[in-house]
């Protein structure tokens, strides 16, 4: 999946790439490819399809399929709008051994907690970190005793 700006930008790059050059484009053309997008109207990269009526109930549909596992790569905007909906089952965070100091926030600065179980974590031998998380709900918190001193 992928919203409008990063499918067009992944377009112009691997959907003119020949499936000899590169295993990557390989299998980007052999898979269908879903864009949220109510400004895209006439996609190019073949087996594409525009999700723009509602968003929720086309993506509760693809997961429901059992052809395999929906997948969003870049998308900013949308995997915010996804978490937002509860339509995100498991998440895959690559950290790089990089700080920048500025962008975009991936996870909201508001909105519901959610809880998250670890499933898989490594990491390679330049620093990244690779772990996978699947959602568990909402979070629950301890209260701390009070402090006798107050």
């Amino acid at each position: 999946m992928f919203g409008r700006r990063t499918y067009e930008i992944f377009a112009g790059y691997w959907g003119f790439m020949r499936d000899s050059v590169n295993p990557i484009a390989a299998a980007l053309h052999t898979r269908p490819k879903y864009v949220a997008s109510t400004t895209l109207s006439d996609p190019r990269w073949a087996d594409t399809t525009v999700l723009s009526d509602d968003v929720a109930a086309a993506v509760a549909e693809l997961k429901a399929r059992p052809t395999g596992e929906l997948e969003v790569h870049g998308s900013g905007k949308l995997i915010r709008w996804l978490f937002d909906n509860q339509l995100v089952d498991e998440t895959i965070l690559l950290t790089y051994p990089v700080v920048i100091g500025q962008g975009t926030r991936l996870f909201p600065a508001t909105g519901p907690d959610a809880a998250l179980d670890l499933v898989d974590s490594r990491s390679t031998p330049k620093g990244l970190t690779i772990q996978v998380y699947r959602f568990d709900g909402r979070p629950h918190y301890e209260t701390a005793p009070p402090d006798p001193k107050t």
